[in-house]
């Protein structure tokens, strides 16, 4: 059909003028890619569970873990193992985060400047102080820590890179609520999940309004064996061009061998190599 410059085709003709049986092959179509979509997140959710299990997992474990049926893991493992984002250990049929996360985490890690630009600064700090680093960012609710340099003692702090931890139980956690901008600082105030991990941890909701309020006083945070019996650790902001902390930096030690008192004289040291970051890394 042909039309002229002063001829209007009703949009509704144009559908009716469609030819038979388009629509169900566009439906058809919709369908399939919904289909894919939904079986990218699938297999993105095994690997999310893989990363919490240090010591593997069978395909039976994670199929009860993300309520996918036997058949449906056992492809979705298959395909990710033949791509190299999960091995396979035959011995004991479990499967572990391969070697292709670890290049795509290494690429992320420099892309933000965690590895090559933030290892120096977080060296020179334990140097001074003799203890654990650690370097964290917010994803979600909770903390991952990029970035960690390990003191010359032989007890060590557990929290490496990779690691998610909880936003309400740890100095770098409190520093990243209490110096988020005021919609994400209130979004979190109110919806985090308040889980004791110790008999310390802070469950009261207007006990936890009030600790986010003091460290946004004082600068710095504190955690005293709230997320791990026996550890304690202080933390600063590490703040972007608004002033909003896209990271946080900390000193984590045991308590046999610090206290809170010692620990919190070590903030200005913390605040200069925060600021070296916030001045060196890309801006979130």
């Amino acid at each position: 059909m042909s039309v002229n410059q002063d001829t209007e085709v009703p949009e509704a003709a144009a559908v009716v003028a469609a030819p038979a049986g388009q629509g169900a092959k566009a439906s058809a179509k919709a369908g399939k890619e919904d289909s894919r979509t939904d079986m990218v997140g699938k297999a993105l959710g095994l690997l999310v569970l893989l990363g919490d299990e240090p010591r593997g997992a069978s395909a039976a474990e994670l199929s009860r873990r993300a309520e996918l049926p036997f058949s449906t893991t056992y492809r979705l493992l298959g395909s990710l193992t033949r791509d190299g984002f999960v091995d396979y250990e035959p011995d004991g049929r479990r499967y572990h985060l391969g070697l292709r996360i670890f290049q795509l985490g290494q690429r992320v890690s420099n892309h933000h400047g965690f590895a090559g630009t933030a290892l120096p600064i977080l060296r020179r700090v334990t140097e001074e102080t003799g203890e654990a680093t650690i370097l964290s960012v917010r994803d979600g609710n909770h903390h991952l820590t990029v970035n960690k340099v390990d003191g010359p003692q032989t007890f060590r702090v557990t929290s490496d890179p990779g690691h998610l931890g909880a936003l309400h139980t740890t100095s770098v956690g409190k520093a990243l609520v209490a110096f988020a901008d005021d919609t994400t600082r209130s979004q979190l105030l109110e919806g985090l999940e308040l889980e004791p991990l110790t008999e310390f941890s802070i469950t009261d909701r207007d006990a936890f309004r009030a600790e986010i309020e003091l460290v946004r006083q004082r600068g710095y945070a504190v955690m005293d064996e709230e997320n791990e019996l026996g550890m304690r650790a202080v933390a600063v902001p590490v703040f972007n061009s608004q002033g909003h902390a896209f990271a946080s930096l900390a000193t984590a030690v045991p308590v046999f061998r610090m206290s809170v008192e010692a620990l919190v004289a070590l903030v200005p040291l913390l605040q200069s190599a925060a600021a070296e970051l916030s001045a060196r890394l890309p801006q979130q």
